[in-house]
């Protein structure tokens, strides 16, 4: 279900292009648009994940650097059917992490010292199996996608103000309008696949850690602390929130029709449901410790 709502989204914002294309210069415009979207996404294909990584001041960590989060991580991607992805550490104390990458042989996961310090061993595997199923999906090439795509409608948006749209299709007002609305309804559909993701990562996620509970706790300590935290390179690239477990930017709460994220009591609680439990305590396990 979450991959069929996921297409029918992404169709809609092709809709929302080709609108656009239309109304800018009609048959041409529809050629346009789509070509134009097309080398944002080869680009973004290539690109997004080192760009991303940079934005955040990532820092590439190997086994000889960082070897019981090297351990870690390898233990769930074997236990994931994945190969071993690049491991980056990011320099801020507030707990979050975030996966990116065109495919599972080109990902990434990336961590911040926050949630090495702040979480248990058992915390942590349940982190990284929830990225490593966005991995597994291909929920970091989607998000991308969707990222340039709503990008792209922004700027046509724009350019309508200037063009008024062709004589008969929306004229000034019409212009006006678009470069309102289509950026708006471009964000919401880019916010509507991100809390479709989350959902099946947390799903996806539990059965590579076969710990759901340990990563119910987790999202309830992450989502405690960074209300209390400010994650400077998220807030100057706010574009990137929804790549995050948890939406890492400081502000107060939104309107969830307008949350990057699903309400994190509802992902406790699905979690707890796949556990059997109500419960908070995660059971012991054998994944290697990461050390702090």
């Amino acid at each position: 279900m979450g991959n069929t709502r996921t297409f029918i989204l992404m169709a809609a914002m092709t809709g929302l292009v080709m609108a656009l294309g239309w109304m800018l210069g009609g048959r041409a415009g529809v050629i346009m648009a789509f070509l134009f979207a097309g080398l944002g996404n080869l680009w973004a294909f290539w690109n997004s994940d080192k760009m991303v990584l940079r934005q955040q001041g990532a820092v590439q960590v190997d086994e000889q650097r960082a070897p019981d989060l090297y351990r870690l991580t390898a233990t769930l991607a074997q236990n994931a059917g994945l190969p071993m992805p690049k491991l980056y550490i990011l320099p801020t104390e507030q707990p979050n992490a975030f996966a990116t990458g065109r495919n599972p042989q080109n990902s990434a996961v990336a961590v911040t010292q926050g949630l090495l310090s702040n979480l248990s061993r058992d915390e942590i595997a349940g982190v990284i199996a929830h990225e490593l199923a966005h991995i597994k999906n291909r929920d970091t090439l989607t998000m991308t996608i969707t990222a340039t795509m709503a990008g792209a409608i922004a700027m046509m948006g724009n350019m309508m103000l200037f063009t008024g749209g062709r004589e008969g299709r929306g004229g000034l007002f019409g212009g006006i309008l678009a470069m309102i609305l289509a950026p708006m309804a471009a964000g919401l559909v880019q916010m509507a696949i991100s809390r479709t993701r989350e959902y099946e990562a947390d799903r996806e996620g539990a059965a590579i850690s076969g710990q759901p509970l340990a990563l119910a706790g987790a999202l309830a300590k992450i989502a405690q602390m960074a209300g209390r935290s400010v994650n400077m390179p998220a807030e100057r690239n706010p574009a990137s929130a929804a790549m995050f477990i948890v939406n890492p930017l400081h502000a107060l709460r939104a309107d969830r029709l307008f949350a990057t994220h699903p309400p994190t009591e509802e992902r406790i609680a699905r979690l707890q449901a796949l556990a059997g439990t109500p419960g908070p305590a995660a059971r012991q396990s054998s994944i290697p410790r990461v050390g702090r």
